[in-house]
């Protein structure tokens, strides 16, 4: 029944600010779980339609939007819990900076969504440039708000494998987390941007290819197999009240549209 605990391994992808690779860093992870064989719900946090479209792409299937903003946490609660229904996994990108919200109590943001949903949170981390300075605002996050799970972290544009080691090891260190996976820097064709964002998948000639090459960095660079062991600590959905809809069976995957 609808009304009991339903257990679908969830994660969500948080980054320090805008514009630290977290859509593609998603997109990949979405890419490569499909490849895998699992069905995924993605989500994408507030309003924006950019990045749930390249989401949507990579998922095969609708990405919905989860918006603090507009709806109260139980409402937000109950739509997680309806499109997560008959999925083997769901994959929420978050938006801007975690902490980053209307007010200085972080109203509507992604660390608010973490909580409200107790979702684990993947940090990806913009070290360009950066070594040690990474560890201090890596625990400046656990400290900040410890009821947000982060449970992972993942280092984006990283120059090499000595600045990947020297990364890894004091994240490792200092904050006691796992680094499951360090990305490169990627060539802006596969994924080009504008002022707000990544150019959306109708205007993109290339889509497709562009999500097979962040399923292959995915694959390559990120530990798939920690993703998902992550995942599972996200604790039994229960949804809100009575009101919840008949439960559906598991959709089939949708062949993405023309572009």
């Amino acid at each position: 029944m609808c009304g009991q605990p339903i257990d679908i391994p969830s994660i969500l992808v948080a980054a320090l600010r805008g514009g630290s690779g977290k859509t593609i860093i998603s997109i990949g992870i979405i890419s490569a779980l499909v490849e895998k064989g699992f069905c995924v719900s993605p989500f994408k946090k507030g309003p924006d339609y950019i990045d749930a479209g390249w989401l949507a792409m990579a998922a095969g299937r609708p990405c919905h939007n989860l918006d603090s903003y507009l709806f109260s946490p139980h409402e937000v609660r109950r739509s997680f819990f309806r499109r997560s229904r008959g999925s083997d996994i769901s994959v929420i990108e978050g938006n801007r900076g975690l902490f980053d919200g209307l007010d200085v109590n972080g109203s509507t943001s992604t660390a608010q969504l973490a909580r409200h949903l107790a979702i684990p949170v993947l940090l990806c981390i913009d070290c360009t440039k950066s070594t040690r300075t990474m560890a201090a605002l890596v625990g400046g996050c656990q400290s900040f708000d410890p009821q947000v799970a982060i449970k992972g972290v993942i280092l984006n544009r990283v120059a090499g494998l000595r600045h990947e080691s020297v990364l890894r090891q004091c994240i490792e260190t200092y904050c006691d987390l796992p680094v499951i996976g360090a990305v490169g820097k990627l060539s802006g064709q596969d994924f080009p941007e504008r002022h707000m964002g990544l150019v959306p998948t109708p205007e993109h000639a290339w889509a497709s290819a562009s999500i097979d090459a962040a399923r292959r960095v995915a694959e390559q660079c990120i530990d798939m197999d920690a993703v998902l062991k992550i995942a599972r600590t996200s604790p039994a959905l229960v949804a809100d009240g009575d009101d919840s809809p008949p439960c559906p069976a598991k959709p089939p995957q949708a062949a993405p549209a023309d572009r």
